[in-house]
């Protein structure tokens, strides 16, 4: 094995180590030490890969969504209305994964990668940052909710329902507070 193997291997087992470690308990009573040692192997290992626990499940979370993507391809004429749908097939299909972390009050870095993709930045106008704001708040609210209600919905209903909710929420007139 050359070295970047031995490290998507211990990577993998870091990963599965705590996954399986946190159905069991919750994240702050899990030790590195105990990670390392249900992964087989030497504590340092973590420390070479990760600066804290979050940053494994923010990796995996991350490599399940592009994992996903490849198998879930963007159609070319992509709407916001068909992104909420994507988003939530993408939270259906790993369902197990953000079970575990809305049981561990873990859901934070779900909202954490909300933000960080569509949440807002430095350089959008006060306008847009805070619509980008209230969409990416909004949407994990949808998202939290639907978890904590055993996600009754489909992925396309969740999207229906936001989409609907929008419609019905539109201001008449110019914007303008009066």
């Amino acid at each position: 094995m050359d070295n970047m193997e031995k490290n998507t291997y211990v990577k993998t087992q870091l990963t599965a180590a705590l996954l399986g470690l946190l159905e069991e308990k919750d994240l702050w009573d899990i030790s590195i030490s105990e990670i390392a040692s249900a992964a087989g192997v030497h504590r340092v290992s973590f420390y070479r890969n990760y600066r804290e626990k979050e940053d494994v499940l923010r990796e995996h979370m991350h490599a399940a969504y592009e994992r996903w993507g490849r198998y879930h391809p963007e159609p070319e004429d992509q709407d916001g209305d068909e992104q909420i749908r994507r988003f939530f097939a993408y939270l259906e299909d790993n369902g197990a994964f953000f079970r575990l972390l809305q049981r561990r009050e873990l859901l934070y870095l779900l909202k954490e990668m909300l933000l960080a993709n569509t949440g807002p930045r430095p350089e959008f106008s006060n306008v847009i940052a805070y619509a980008a704001a209230f969409m990416a708040n909004g949407i994990y609210g949808w998202t939290e909710e639907w978890f904590k209600r055993g996600m009754q919905e489909s992925a396309e209903e969740i999207a229906f329902l936001l989409k609907q909710q929008r419609e019905t929420q539109r201001p008449e007139g110019d914007g303008k507070i009066e």
